[in-house]
């Protein structure tokens, strides 16, 4: 029966990260930057080269999130992700992903489409929820749009 729950909990982990990623996608495209912020460690490492102005803490990156979707649309998808549960507390995993953001004319912001992947990894806080621990999104193909 120990293997039986090992497999559960293995499960019910994947199915906690994929619903953890789908919070991520919906509160970039709502704007719920409060729940936003708690999809991720207090210690989070994001590496999103064009879209993060550089942020290094956590704060930093809910700021420049929140900054760079004001006043504009954008539409977040994620398909069918490798997930990893390396142990009970610790996973990664991969996204392939789609997105489109149309800012304003006064943004200082690019209006673009692109297409690449998120590769993450996850860790279980004390509380017992994983949250997102470091996130690096890479891209295959990004094509500028003309502004709003």
């Amino acid at each position: 029966m120990a293997d039986l729950e090992r497999r559960i909990a293995r499960l019910e982990a994947i199915e906690e990260i994929r619903r953890l990623k789908a919070r991520y996608f919906r509160c970039v495209d709502t704007k719920a930057w409060a729940e936003f912020a708690d999809l991720f460690t207090e210690d989070v490492v994001i590496e999103f080269a064009e879209s993060t102005s550089g942020a290094r803490t956590k704060a930093e990156f809910i700021a420049a999130a929140e900054k760079h979707f004001v006043g504009g649309i954008s539409v977040h998808h994620g398909h069918e992700p490798e997930i990893r549960i390396l142990d009970s507390d610790h996973a990664t995993g991969i996204w392939p992903m789609y997105d489109l953001v149309e800012v304003p004319a006064s943004s200082p912001y690019v209006s673009h489409t692109g297409w690449g992947h998120y590769t993450e990894s996850y860790r279980r806080e004390p509380d017992g929820r994983w949250r997102i621990s470091a996130s690096r999104l890479t891209r295959l193909k990004r094509v500028e749009l003309d502004k709003q």
